[in-house]
């Protein structure tokens, strides 16, 4: 488990899941420019059709409030950058119209996170949260390259998936350790059997150029952006690549792009922690009892427990399915993306206890975008695809062994999940591009940092880091005394305002803003 989902698409799938379990049971400028071909094509919107199989599938999305439609369009960028002329893949992307064209700005381009999240079906879920930057923008978002409808990244079929997420991912013994680090190299395999011509070419790098790419298309001069959670990572490329043609842009839920992969999960096994703590707390200080521990430390205790007891017996979960330990764990991780799952963590928890992991084993396959049906999206095969094209550190067991002391300070109970997730990239069928992002942006207009302190999966001090790696005069810092994955969706309207008084307004908040 490196780099976990992006919270809106996470939250959407969680509900949708949840209900229906409860219910049964440097500025170089864009090369698509050199012949202006592909800067000239024209998008054919049309009417978005169900979300694929690699998107989640579902229903196709619903009018927005006061009827405005969804159109779906594809773009044609360049398969490999280097080689502009040649061949082409095609980028899905999703639009809902200004709803007053007389005042509109431009394309309001949104990035969900992930790496791997489809904004083709994460915008619309959470549309009606951007009611208000609806009116003065066109709100646009896209499956990146890898993604969804974008040329998916193809690994191990549904059957194959599902023991691959039952494995023992937090290995005890040798013969353990031997176990999943053959699974893993049997995963990558398969993605790079059955994706060997995209896999080169899913690297930020990529993606950020066809942001700018999408930005001429859509016929704006300057790229207006949203990105969340990896989003923010993807943003700053962008802001790097492309310094004088970033507009108004937020950065929400912030990656700490000074960091190496293993500093980004070592970072995530404090975040975690930290929210489990804030969880935990939460718990045992309402009016009535906690019904999963008599103090803080108590119902930690029996967590850790609970994870213990099913290392040795897994737990009834979804039919044929069991809640093993890996599972029990992702599922407490999922659930700690926002407060408002706290409830059903609680109940999770509670079901447990008692011999029932179903509500645990939900929220685990939210995580790994599996659908009620069986069906996984491909979220989790492009957000390995894209982090080892990006990552040039490939971490051995032996590594791994090492850091483990440092990984289980930092967190008891995800330290050895996070810390065995970083030999994903280990046996990768294609070089990572580099050690750390750079974003590094001078001459670019105000980016608005927001950085939230109770946020396990980018925690808060990453905001800080990507303020001053942007450069003075573009990271604005804004901080958000908060729970959950993100702010702007918290409703909170001290950060709405601020965000909302920027990207409508041009109004840049004040340099160390507290929103609480």
């Amino acid at each position: 488990m490196p780099k976990l989902p992006p919270r809106a698409k996470a939250l959407a799938a969680t509900a949708a899941l949840l209900t229906a379990a409860l219910t049964a049971c440097g500025d170089s400028g864009s090369r698509a420019g050199e012949d202006g071909a592909s800067a000239d094509q024209k998008l054919s919107w049309k009417d978005c059709p169900a979300p694929s199989a690699a998107e989640g599938g579902g229903d196709a999305p619903s009018p927005l409030p006061g009827g405005a439609e969804w159109q779906c369009a594809t773009m044609k960028a360049p398969r490999d950058w280097d080689e502009p002329k040649g061949d082409t893949l095609d980028i899905a992307l999703i639009r809902a119209r200004t709803s007053d064209r007389d005042r509109r700005i431009g394309s309001l381009v949104f990035n969900f996170g992930g790496p791997g999240g489809s904004g083709v079906t994460s915008l619309p879920a959470f549309g009606s949260d951007y009611a208000k930057l609806r009116t003065r923008y066109d709100l646009v978002s896209f499956d990146p390259r890898g993604v969804g409808r974008s040329e998916a990244v193809e690994c191990e079929d549904d059957e194959q998936l599902d023991a691959y997420y039952q494995q023992d991912a937090t290995p005890d013994d040798g013969a353990e350790r031997t176990k999943l680090i053959d699974n893993v190299k049997k995963f990558n395999g398969a993605c790079e059997k059955n994706s060997r011509k995209v896999l080169p070419h899913v690297r930020t790098t990529d993606a950020a150029r066809d942001m700018d790419l999408m930005r001429q298309v859509l016929g704006d001069d300057k790229l207006y952006y949203f990105g969340i959670s990896y989003g923010t990572e993807l943003g700053g490329v962008y802001a790097h690549l492309f310094p004088k043609k970033v507009g108004r842009a937020v950065f929400d839920a912030v990656v700490d792009p000074t960091q190496t992969p293993e500093q980004g999960s070592l970072g995530q096994a404090r975040g975690f922690q930290r929210a489990l703590d804030n969880f935990a707390k939460d718990c045992v200080s309402k009016a009535e009892d906690c019904p999963v521990g008599d103090s803080e430390q108590d119902v930690k205790k029996r967590i850790a427990g609970l994870l213990e007891d099913l290392d040795r017996k897994p737990l009834p979960g979804l039919p044929p399915r069991e809640l093993t330990q890996t599972a029990a764990t992702n599922g407490i991780a999922q659930a700690l993306y926002s407060q408002d799952f706290w409830p059903y963590l609680t109940q999770g928890l509670e079901d447990a206890y008692d011999g029932d992991g179903k509500i645990l084993m939900v929220l685990s396959d939210s995580m790994n975008g599996r659908n009620e049906d069986g069906e996984y999206s491909n979220i989790q095969a492009a957000n390995v695809a894209i982090n080892c094209a990006d990552d040039r550190p490939r971490y051995t067991p032996d590594d791994v062994e090492a850091k483990l002391p440092e990984f289980r300070e930092a967190s008891p109970l995800f330290g050895d999940y996070l810390a065995w997730g970083m030999v994903n990239c280990t046996d990768w069928a294609v070089e990572g591009a580099a050690d750390r992002p750079d974003v590094r942006a001078p001459g670019a207009a105000p980016v608005l940092v927001i950085g939230n302190t109770g946020d396990p999966a980018t925690p808060y001090e990453g905001a800080r880091k990507m303020a001053d790696s942007l450069g003075a005069g573009v990271g604005v810092e804004l901080t958000y005394k908060g729970q959950g994955h993100g702010a702007y969706d918290s409703q909170n309207t001290c950060v709405r305002g601020a965000v909302d008084g920027y990207l409508l307004e041009g109004t840049v908040p004040r340099r160390g803003t507290v929103c609480a």
